[in-house]
């Protein structure tokens, strides 16, 4: 595979076109009605809307989301993030209760919980976390979950109440190269939150995170942060091509070809990866559920490889 380039923005209308590999499906049918139902009724946020995902019409036609707790406002401008920044509401202390309704609800086998960034808590909103992990899992005991956490500003208490409350899997996304952190994640570290990685794999838990692609990062920078990624013993790593959710936000430098996902995916597996989901439309939750069973990537792989 050729070097990924680094792309001017100054030529961006000559690449900007969409290729026909990131078509989407529209979101239809009745399991996207009754989640849509059940978002609405229970006064919950999805990063699945939030986030304009591209995968929430096939994720809610299979009747699941990604709750987001602690508000739909984020205390953080991240060039790349579609959520709104601002000032955030007081904490609903009652959220907890009302996420594991929605999931005892849905009926779902794995659910997936994120939030935004809560900078101005003294707690970083690890109390609200910690409570709704435990009111899921008492409400839903045979549901797996996974959580996809903040930073916490690399606070070790706040994490330290994630790996108390012992979800399956616990995900941090570093989203970019290092080179590219500060223009893209403009309050976040790389190096806090490969920090983060390691303290909750420290701690015991399956960890995973997820970067974008197509904002001028090259070949030998996402394959040096997978290094770094194995490094701290990430087992499960997503890559996607970042999409622009408008015209505010970081432009799109280069749509990567599906076959360099795959390329990235055979490295990534070389590694040491326990799972790597890889392609133009993955999101960070997204097949999820496959990711809670360790060995269960690495086992396919391998059988791939045995096979050519």
């Amino acid at each position: 595979m050729q070097e990924l380039p680094v792309i001017s923005a100054v030529n961006q209308d000559a690449v900007i076109k969409k290729p026909n590999w990131l078509r989407v499906k529209l979101p239809i049918g009745e399991s996207y009605k009754h989640v849509r139902g059940l978002v609405d009724n229970h006064k919950l946020h999805t990063i699945c809307e939030s986030g304009n995902c591209p995968n929430m019409g096939e994720c809610w036609g299979e009747g699941t989301a990604t709750f987001m707790i602690l508000g739909n406002v984020c205390t953080r401008s991240c060039a790349f993030c579609a959520v709104a920044t601002g000032r955030p509401d007081p904490v609903d202390w009652d959220e907890p209760q009302r996420v594991a309704e929605a999931i005892h609800l849905m009926k779902v086998k794995h659910a997936v919980i994120t939030s935004v960034d809560r900078d101005e808590l003294k707690d970083g909103g690890s109390i609200i976390w910690y409570n709704t992990i435990k009111a899921v899992k008492a409400l839903n005991p045979t549901t797996t979950l996974e959580t996809l956490i903040p930073d916490f500003r690399g606070i070790q208490d706040q994490i330290q109440r994630i790996i108390d409350a012992a979800p399956e899997v616990v995900s941090h996304n570093m989203e970019t190269v290092e080179v590219n952190t500060r223009k893209v994640r403009i309050q976040a570290k790389y190096r806090r939150s490969l920090d983060v990685l390691r303290m909750l794999k420290e701690g015991g838990m399956r960890t995973k995170t997820g970067l974008m692609l197509g904002i001028g990062e090259s070949k030998e920078e996402i394959v040096e942060t997978m290094e770094h990624l194995r490094e701290v013993n990430v087992d499960v790593l997503t890559l996607g091509q970042y999409l622009q959710p408008t015209k505010k936000h970081l432009p799109v430098l280069r749509y990567v070809h599906p076959e360099e996902f795959a390329e990235l995916r055979e490295i990534g597996y070389q590694l040491g990866f326990d799972y790597v989901e890889s392609g133009p439309l993955v999101r960070s939750s997204y097949h999820s559920e496959k990711h809670v069973i360790e060995g269960h990537g690495r086992r396919a792989w391998l059988e791939e490889v045995i096979s050519r």
